[in-house]
């Protein structure tokens, strides 16, 4: 689908707020969060898992596992146990249905309502945009950011870059705001490592012992899935 003009319309904006601004004029939301959800949808996707995600970390995230019948993931990022560490669901079995708890990308996926949404990181981009594109004229690409004690949004500088990566591949006409995450993008793409791990986040899990998370999570246009949100859950729709 293209618009009327003959190319795609390409908005670009930060969290909730900037789901609740676009959300109207949009055929397609693709939430990007580098270093935790996005990138986790996409290596259980890759191994033929299936992921729920789910909004709080708390003691009704286990009825909800009941009642779709499916595992629930450590609230915390762990190694030995499936979580938000990407590098902990290497190993995921096909077939596994995964409840994944997560205040900023789970929350916002389930935030679009009946648009059809997808999941991007660094690692699945160009897929992602390419499917996007098949299914919209009014692309909107959401960088999740995190989150400040009080909820407030903390602006994470690898979701930018992820967000940047997605529109790379994106044909159309750019706000000012994808615009600048492309920039942003271009301007790290010959080393998407060193941006990352000297984000905020990137730094603290360094400091934790999660290398493997940020290495995973750098890795550029290596996979081939696109995680779509069909009935609650994210499925890989190739």
């Amino acid at each position: 689908m293209e618009g009327k003009n003959g190319t795609h319309n390409i908005n670009c904006e930060w969290g909730l707020k900037g789901i609740e601004k676009f959300k109207r004029i949009s055929d397609v939301i693709i939430i990007v969060d580098v270093l935790s959800f996005s990138t986790s949808v996409d290596i259980a996707l890759s191994n033929g898992a299936v992921i729920f995600p789910y909004k709080f970390k708390d003691e009704t995230s286990y009825l909800y596992a009941r009642q779709v019948h499916a595992e629930l993931a450590s609230f915390g990022r762990s190694k030995e146990k499936y979580s938000l560490s990407p590098a902990s669901l290497t190993k995921i079995e096909k077939g596994t249905k995964l409840i994944l708890p997560s205040p900023n990308g789970a929350e916002l996926a389930l935030s679009t309502g009946s648009k059809p949404t997808l999941c991007a990181c660094l690692r699945n981009c160009s897929s992602v945009a390419d499917y996007a594109m098949k299914i919209g004229e009014s692309i909107l690409v959401i960088p999740t950011g995190e989150k400040w004690d009080d909820g407030s949004i903390r602006f994470a500088s690898e979701d930018y870059i992820g967000a940047g990566a997605v529109i790379s591949f994106l044909r159309g006409n750019l706000s000012m705001e994808s615009k600048s995450a492309l920039y942003l993008f271009n301007s790290f793409k010959s080393n998407l490592y060193d941006a990352v791990s000297s984000s905020i986040s990137g730094i603290e899990l360094l400091r934790r012992g999660f290398e493997e998370d940020v290495a995973i999570a750098s890795e550029f246009n290596v996979s081939k899935t696109v995680p779509r949100l069909v009935e609650n859950s994210f499925k890989n729709c190739l």
